[in-house]
């Protein structure tokens, strides 16, 4: 039986982050193309939505879809001025989010986490939001530790998003969950967007490329990523984007949002996942290929970034090696740099 989403829609939502889920989800298929999940959309009611833009939507379902969803997303909505001024959720929007199973998975996209956090889900728990309400959310819940910096938050069972094209990058990261790398890409293959984007990239608040390409560090960014199986340091990257360390970190952080080794460090934890999820090579060979050196360093990684071992990872994860691939594509599965949209 495929696995039952209900997508929540209230009054105020946002069209495209309502369609978010059904898009990724309706993506992930078998071999054979039998979808892995159902995505069912539901109003309070059944009644038409108003929307945040200047139409409503008709929807088939009212708030029973909930009851029996495996997955709950509570689509982009708009905090309103009740929920601003008292912090509380409205009788109707309370009864319905009542409905919800203990064991469901609940996930909010962007500032739907204000609804989650009226209805006490988010007390004592990390969560993010669009960084503009980031602050506000913080002060009308003070229980909740609300981290900015930060694409998405997974609780395990509880899931939030900052904006716009974070909500994909959560449901691309559900998918992997329940699937493994190998449907998450093909279902990201098929919607045309990135395949991996971690939860712990910065949301990149304002931090436009420079227009002057030749004074951006984006070619040195590949070129680590071209060498992650080599030891690279910071002198090396600032060396080869012909800047100082000072000026070279400084533009660095200004266009990715963190450190440039702490970025490389993410990526070769990314690549690491990656080769885990995807292929059977032994741990050490993966620990060298992804530039840790030694699978001492490659488990210390995971502990500390994953909370799991990295064969407890591989148990949790891997996905049949495709058809045709072989251990000597090694050097081909590059882990690729993450957008910087917002």
């Amino acid at each position: 039986m495929p696995h039952r989403v209900a997508v929540l829609a209230l009054d105020g939502v946002l069209p495209l982050d309502l369609g978010i889920p059904a898009r990724v989800f309706n993506e992930a298929c078998e071999p054979d193309g039998t979808r892995l999940y159902s995505v069912t959309t539901c109003s309070l009611g059944g009644r038409p939505v108003r929307t945040h833009e200047d139409y409503r939507i008709v929807v088939d379902h009212d708030e029973s879809a909930l009851e029996s969803a495996d997955t709950v997303v509570l689509a982009t909505q708009e905090p309103g001025e009740h929920l601003l001024a008292t912090g509380a959720l409205s009788e109707e929007v309370a009864a319905a989010l009542a409905r919800i199973g203990p064991r469901t998975r609940i996930v909010s996209l962007c500032t739907s986490a204000f609804l989650l956090a009226a209805a006490g889900l988010l007390d004592g728990r990390r969560a993010t939001t669009h960084w503009a309400l980031c602050d506000a959310l913080a002060r009308l819940f003070p229980e909740v530790e609300v981290d900015p910096d930060v694409l998405f938050v997974d609780n395990g069972r509880i899931l939030t998003s900052a904006g716009g094209a974070a909500g994909i990058d959560l449901c691309l990261h559900l998918v992997r969950l329940d699937h493994g790398a190998a449907v998450a890409s093909a279902a990201a293959r098929r919607c045309v967007v990135a395949p991996w984007r971690e939860g712990g990239q910065a949301q990149f608040i304002e931090h436009p490329v420079p227009p002057d390409t030749d004074r951006s560090t984006s070619a040195t960014r590949q070129w680590a990523l071209d060498r992650l199986a080599e030891p690279i340091t910071l002198e090396d990257m600032a060396r080869h984007a012909h800047m100082s360390v000072r000026t070279f970190t400084r533009r660095f952080r200004g266009e990715v949002g963190s450190s440039p080794l702490k970025w490389l460090a993410r990526r070769r934890l990314a690549h690491a996942r990656l080769l885990l999820e995807s292929t059977d090579l032994p741990v050490a060979r993966i620990a060298a290929a992804c530039g840790f050196g030694d699978p001492v360093a490659l488990r210390k990684h995971f502990y500390t970034y994953v909370g799991l071992s990295p064969l407890a990872y591989r148990r949790a994860h891997h996905a049949p090696e495709p058809a045709g691939a072989r251990a000597s594509d090694l050097q081909t599965a590059r882990a690729p740099e993450p957008m910087t949209a917002r």
